[in-house]
């Protein structure tokens, strides 16, 4: 499956995403190293397929990620091994902005460079979140 194909399957799921995104698309999704990114809340960035993660972005926010996933957050890590790997992974790992309420109609959309498809989460009928799905090979 690739990321257009399964961001087109996921088009027009119910918020919360969580709850709406069929297990066989999440298994799929893992398989192909695939990672669909949408929003919670007013502050939740969840990564679910090939990666999970869930990143707090109170009216946004930045997560970096390369193909190993979300690095952790810089603040919170003690151990040197820990800093050295953030360090090293850092160097390569791209940006996704989560963009709370900046464009019209929509409570979450992201912004990166990261080849991707999106796909639109929606909330009694209206539009809540554009997500995205991108390929953990394109972060290679």
């Amino acid at each position: 499956m690739t990321k257009e194909e399964l961001a087109a399957k996921l088009s027009g799921i119910d918020y919360p995403a969580r709850h709406g995104i069929p297990g066989e698309f999440i298994r799929a999704a893992q398989h192909a190293g695939l990672v669909i990114l949408y929003g919670a809340s007013d502050d939740l960035m969840e990564f679910e397929g090939a990666r999970r993660e869930e990143v707090s972005c109170y009216e946004g926010g930045t997560a970096w990620v390369d193909d190993q996933g979300v690095l952790p957050d810089r603040d919170t890590l003690e151990e040197d091994e820990e800093i050295a790997d953030y360090v090293q992974r850092k160097k390569t790992a791209r940006p996704i902005e989560a963009l709370w309420c900046q464009e019209g109609g929509y409570s979450w959309t992201y912004k990166t460079d990261i080849p991707h498809a999106t796909f639109e989460v929606v909330e009694d009928g209206e539009p809540y979140c554009r997500g995205i799905v991108f390929d953990l090979s394109d972060l290679t």
